[in-house]
C-alpha cells in the first residue's frame, strides 16, 4: 500500500524551512492539498513553488499569537472546506539551564512548543472529527531523555508527548488519531535560530555523530517520512504513539550539551 492523500487537506505549521518544509513537499507529492504556515513569507512562497502551488494555501503568521492561530484554521477551512491532517511542527530551541535561564525564556518556549499546539489542536478538532482525520506532533528525543543546557526545551517536549497521549485517548472514540515523532539531532536551521554560530553548529553536528548509535545525524526527509506514514491510512491502528526518529539516540546516556 502506498500513501495517497488525494482529496485530503493537510495543515503544516512551521513549514518555511527544515522538517516542516520537507513534510509539506512530501504531502504535496502524494496528492494532498496543503495549508502551510510560518513567519517567513518568502520561504513559504518558495516551499509553495516546490509543492506545485496550485493546491497550496500560504498563511503567514505566528502560531503562538492567538489571533494568528484562529486565522490559520479559519483560512484553511474557508479555502478547502475541510481538514484531514494537522501537523504541529512549529517549534523553537533556546539554550539555558536552571542556573542561567529566565522566566521570559521559559514563557517563550512554552508559548510556541506547547501552548500553541494546545490551542491549534483545540481549534482543529471539530474539523478533524468530521473527516476522521489525525494529528502528528513534532516532539523530540529531548521529551523522553534529559539533556544539559536546554531545560525549557526538554520540558516543552515532554509536555507535548503527554498532550499527544491524552488527546489520543480522548479523541479515539471520535475516530481521530494523534501521534508524535521524536527526532534526535536533525540537520536543520533550528540551531542557527537558537543563536549558535556557523562553526559551533558544524562542531555540534559533527560531535553528534558519536552520540547517535547509527553514527550520523538525521535529515529532514527522514522525519518527514515518518510524519507522512503516521498521517496515512497505513497507520490506521496507531494512536498515542511517540515514535523515535533518532538513529538510536534514546538508547544511550543523555549527557549531551547544546552550546552556543
Amino acid at each position: 500500500m502506498v500513501e495517497n492523500f488525494q482529496g485530503k487537506v493537510v495543515l503544516v505549521t512551521g513549514a518555511s524551512s527544515g522538517i516542516g518544509a520537507e513534510t509539506a513537499r512530501q504531502f504535496a507529492s502524494l496528492g494532498a492539498s496543503l495549508a502551510i504556515t510560518g513567519r517567513n513569507a518568502e520561504n513559504l512562497q518558495n516551499v509553495a513553488k516546490d509543492c506545485g502551488q496550485k493546491n497550496v494555501l500560504i498563511v503567514v503568521g505566528d502560531v503562538s499569537v492567538e489571533e494568528d492561530a484562529e486565522r490559520i484554521i479559519r483560512e484553511t477551512i474557508d479555502k478547502f472546506g475541510r481538514l484531514d491532517v494537522l501537523v504541529n511542527n512549529a517549534g523553537i530551541l533556546e539554550n539555558g539551564g536552571i542556573k542561567d535561564t529566565s522566566l521570559a525564556q521559559y514563557d517563550r518556549i512554552m508559548a510556541v512548543n506547547m501552548r500553541a499546539v494546545y490551542h491549534l489542536t483545540m481549534l482543529a478538532v471539530p474539523h478533524l472529527i468530521k473527516t476522521k482525520g489525525n494529528i502528528v506532533n513534532l516532539s523530540s528525543v529531548a521529551g523522553t531523555r534529559s539533556f544539559q543546557n536546554i531545560l525549557s526545551y526538554c520540558i516543552s517536549k515532554s509536555a507535548l508527548d503527554q498532550l499527544t497521549r491524552c488527546t489520543a485517548l480522548e479523541l479515539a472514540a471520535d475516530g481521530v488519531r494523534v501521534n508524535a515523532v521524536n527526532p534526535g539531532v536533525i540537520s536543520t536551521p533550528i540551531f542557527e535560530r537558537a543563536g549558535m554560530q556557523d562553526q559551533a553548529v558544524k562542531e555540534y553536528l559533527e560531535g553528534s555523530k558519536e552520540t547517535h548509535p547509527l553514527g550520523r545525524v538525521g535529515q529532514p526527509s527522514e522525519v518527514a517520512n515518518a510524519i507522512v506514514f503516521l498521517a496515512s491510512d497505513r497507520a490506521s491502528f496507531i494512536t498515542g504513539a511517540t515514535l523515535p526518529i533518532d538513529g538510536g539516540r534514546q538508547l544511550t546516556c543523555s549527557r549531551a550539551t547544546v552550546k552556543q
